[in-house]
C-alpha cells in the first residue's frame, strides 16, 4: 500500500522507525507538538487543512497519528481517501501499546505525568506558543515574565495558582520504547521529577501498536477506519471515536 502518514511530532522517532521497517510505501508529514493546546477548533482547522492537501491520486489511505486529544479530531472530514485513526484519548495509548494498558496504569497511579523522548526533545512549541490557551491566559509565562507584566505581588499569586508546577501531579513516569540512543532522556525526566518533588518511575513502552498502525491491517478494536466522505466524532464509550 501507498500511505500518507500525518502525525504529531511527538512521535517523530517512533513513526520514522516504523515507516522504515514497513512493507508499505509511507510518506510522513509531521505537525508541531502542541496543537491540542490551541483549542479544539484551532487543532481541527490545522488538521483539516493538512488532510485536504493530500494528493488522493497518489495514496491508498491516510494515517492520522493523533488521539482524540481534547476533541481536536471531532468534526474532521475525510475527502476521497479513507483515514485510519488510533482509538486513543491521547498519545500515551500508542506509547503503552493499548488503551487498556493505559487506563489500568492511569487508575493505578493517580496524579501521574507521562514523559517520552518526543515530549522532551520536542518541548519547544515554537510557532504554536502564542496561539495556545495557556499563553493567552498567562499560564505559559515564566515567573520573571509575570513580574514584568503584573508586578511582584500579583506575579507570586499567579505563579502559585497557575504556574508550571501543577499541584495535582505527584509522579512522573518515563516510557522507554527501546529507541533511545542513550540514557540522557531518562536522566532529564528523572531530574525534572526531582526538581518538582515528584516520584519517578521508568516503565517499558510497547512499540507494537505503532507498528500495527503503520503496517496494517487495522483491527477495529484498536483503529477506526473512516470511509471517504465521513466525519470523525467522539463516541463517549470505550471505542472513543466513531465515523458519521
Amino acid at each position: 500500500m501507498r500511505l500518507k502518514l500525518i502525525s504529531c511530532e511527538i512521535f517523530f522517532r517512533e513513526m520514522c522507525l516504523a515507516a522504515s521497517r514497513s512493507l508499505n510505501f509511507v510518506d510522513v508529514e509531521f505537525l508541531p507538538k502542541g496543537l491540542h493546546d490551541i483549542g479544539s477548533a484551532g487543532m481541527l482547522e490545522r488538521l483539516q487543512a493538512t488532510l485536504d492537501r493530500v494528493d488522493d491520486a497518489k495514496y491508498d489511505a491516510v494515517l492520522l497519528g493523533y488521539g482524540l486529544c481534547n476533541n481536536g479530531l471531532v468534526g474532521l472530514q475525510t475527502r476521497k481517501l479513507p483515514v485510519v485513526v488510533p482509538r486513543a484519548h491521547d498519545c500515551i495509548t500508542m506509547f503503552l501499546g493499548s488503551k487498556e494498558r493505559y487506563l489500568q496504569y492511569f487508575y493505578d497511579n493517580p496524579g501521574v505525568f507521562f514523559m517520552t523522548t518526543g515530549w522532551i526533545e520536542r518541548n519547544d512549541r515554537g510557532e504554536l506558543r502564542q496561539s495556545s490557551v495557556s499563553y493567552k491566559s498567562g499560564m505559559d509565562l515564566s515567573y520573571d515574565e509575570l513580574v514584568a507584566k503584573y508586578g511582584e505581588d500579583n506575579a507570586k499569586f499567579l505563579y502559585e495558582q497557575l504556574g508550571a508546577k501543577p499541584t495535582h501531579y505527584r509522579k512522573m513516569t518515563f516510557i522507554e520504547l527501546g529507541i533511545e540512543p542513550d540514557g540522557s532522556f531518562e536522566q532529564r525526566a528523572r531530574d525534572d521529577a526531582g526538581q518538582r518533588g515528584w516520584e519517578f518511575e521508568k516503565i517499558a513502552g510497547d512499540f507494537s501498536m505503532i507498528r500495527r498502525f503503520v503496517d496494517g491491517p487495522w483491527n477495529d478494536n484498536e483503529f477506526l477506519c473512516v470511509p471517504a466522505g465521513k466525519r470523525i466524532a467522539a463516541s463517549f464509550d470505550e471505542s472513543i471515536i466513531k465515523a458519521e
